[in-house]
């Protein structure tokens, strides 16, 4: 099974990304884009794993304290650089509780024999990967300029930076990743309660 862990984003914070999407999707149609019902803000992506493993990673993940956070949803930008862009992402800025939560999700899978993340937690909502490349937001041998986002770049550049929305986040969710042709599908695997 391919298991990641996250946060679910409100339903019209996702409407206002999916309006914005929808308006520049046009300026990088090779691109492959993000279904607006599977956006999520990633704690931690942990691959594959036996099925055994599941009732382990739920009771880990069970274990963890940890407070419920603002969120709020607002410009966009390119991993790895604007210059080298494969994956364009809506930024997001929070409390320092949503970086905590994350590291706590780091360590308690840890514990499980989940390598840990060997770069700091970098919040996110992916939006569209370059066709082809590597979703992934770390430097890659042979990233550099990228004609797939390069007309959406240019149009970008003459709008203000868009604000979705703000949320209080009160879960965070263990999911099922399945992977196809015509794009992931998510499926929850379980949900644990974060302290008001």
């Amino acid at each position: 099974m391919r298991l990641f862990i996250a946060l679910d984003i409100d339903d019209a914070i996702r409407e206002r990304i999916a309006r914005f999407m929808d308006g520049v999707r046009g300026f990088a149609r090779d691109a492959r884009w993000v279904q607006p019902e599977s956006l999520h803000v990633t704690l931690k992506f942990i691959g594959e794993q036996p099925e055994a493993a599941v009732d382990p990673i739920k009771l880990a993940l069970g274990d963890i304290r940890a407070e419920a956070t603002q969120v709020q949803f607002r410009g966009y930008g390119f991993f790895p650089t604007a210059k080298s862009p494969r994956v364009f992402w809506v930024g997001l800025e929070s409390t320092p509780q949503l970086a905590l939560l994350a590291s706590a999700v780091d360590e308690k899978t840890a514990s499980l024999g989940i390598q840990k993340e060997d770069r700091a937690f970098s919040p996110h909502l992916t939006l569209a990967r370059g066709a082809g490349g590597s979703g992934s937001p770390r430097w890659r041998k042979g990233d550099g300029p990228n004609r797939v986002f390069a007309h959406l770049q240019g149009k970008l550049s003459a709008l203000s930076q868009p604000e979705f929305g703000t949320m209080t986040t009160r879960e965070f969710y263990l999911y099922q990743s399945r992977l196809s042709p015509k794009g992931s599908t998510y499926t929850e695997v379980a949900a644990f309660a974060l302290q008001s």
